[in-house]
This record gives C-alpha cells, structure tokens and sequence, in this order.
C-alpha cells in the first residue's frame, strides 16, 4: 500500500497535501482498494465551502457509494474536472492524477489533528 509521507491523513480515508495556504484532497490508495473500480465522484462546485469532519461528496464503485469527508475547513477553489470522464484515476493514482479538489483553507490548526503516514498505518492494523 502507498503512503506518501507528504501528505496527512484523515480518519475517514481522505489525504490533504498543503501547498501553501492550498489543500489539495483525495481519498488514500488504502480507501480506493477496498472500493473497488471506482464508477463515479461526485464533488462540490468551485466556491462552495467545506467543514472539516464533514461530508463534502461521494464516490461510487461496483460494490458501494460512500461519503468523501473533508480534512480541513476552507472554500473549494478548483475541482478536478478530469474525474466526471476518468474516474478510474483515483483507482490508478490516488495522490496525483486522481485528486479531488484544491480547498482554500479558512484554518492551518486544522491540520493538527490529522495523521502522518506513520500513524495512519498504525490506524490500518
């Protein structure tokens, strides 16, 4: 399983790598793994804004439709348009092509509360 060791993890199986006062979210290899071949991502619109712990979008696959919860608080600036035709990539590249959205983050202590790969490993066992 693939853990970059750039990024944080959430409980609920979402990432966010920080690039400046950006978030960038998806959801973990670990997460699109136990979905199966991911059919559908239903994401918010530019401008809307997201609550850190709560429910910002759903993906479906084959076996299931889940809730996509958000790691940091903030506005959605970008939304990656490529998954409405290509939703295989969060299956093929979870932490790079197959991001979900770049978050506008309202509060950086956010971040706080979110696990390293170390600690989201130990989450998984």
């Amino acid at each position: 399983m693939n853990l970059p060791s750039d990024i944080r993890y959430h409980k609920e199986h979402t990432w966010v790598r920080v690039e400046g006062d950006i978030a960038v979210v998806g959801i973990t290899d670990y997460a699109q793994e136990k979905l199966g071949e991911v059919l559908f991502v239903d994401l918010p619109e530019v401008g809307d804004r997201i609550k850190k712990d709560e429910v910002f979008g759903s993906i479906e696959s084959g076996k299931v439709a889940s809730d996509l919860y958000a790691p940091v608080s903030g506005e959605v600036v970008e939304v990656n348009e490529v998954l409405a035709e290509s939703p295989e990539l969060v299956n093929e590249s979870p932490y790079e092509k197959g991001w979900m959205i770049k978050v506008k983050m309202c509060d950086p202590a956010d971040l706080e509360g979110l696990m390293d790969a170390v600690e989201y490993s130990e989450l998984l066992k």
